[in-house]
């Protein structure tokens, strides 16, 4: 007897939409941009079409925001230039997540500006 795995990826923009705005949690609460995005993402990655390429993208942007910010708070006592860096990372961090969310609501693959490919 053979068991054939017939795996079916559903597609769910709905989903991908909600994980890609659930970066915004560090805006309202001060945390859980990270973290949300990430349990969307392992729980729902082998049967949600895309989820798998989208959460990727998510946790790369967040890490490399976070390495960012971890980098520029030396380099504030440097004429200043960290404070550049952290007002760049927080409107970067603000607007990549709302278009990579409308982007997916259309069916679009994401694309982050300045991350680093942390997971590939």
């Amino acid at each position: 007897m053979e068991i054939i795995n017939q795996s079916t990826l559903r597609t769910n923009n709905q989903l991908l939409v909600i994980t890609h705005l659930t970066q915004l949690l560090n805006y309202v609460f001060g945390f859980g941009g990270l973290v949300v995005p990430l349990i969307l993402w392992l729980s729902s990655k082998d049967s949600v079409e895309g989820m798998n390429d989208h959460g990727k993208s998510i946790v790369n942007l967040q890490l490399s925001m976070l390495l960012y910010i971890f980098l520029s708070i030396p380099a504030i006592f440097l004429l200043g230039l960290g404070l550049l860096t952290l007002i760049g990372v927080g409107i970067l961090g603000f607007v990549m997540p709302i278009v990579n969310a409308v982007k997916a609501g259309n069916g679009e693959a994401p694309s982050y500006f300045m991350t680093i490919r942390f997971i590939s």
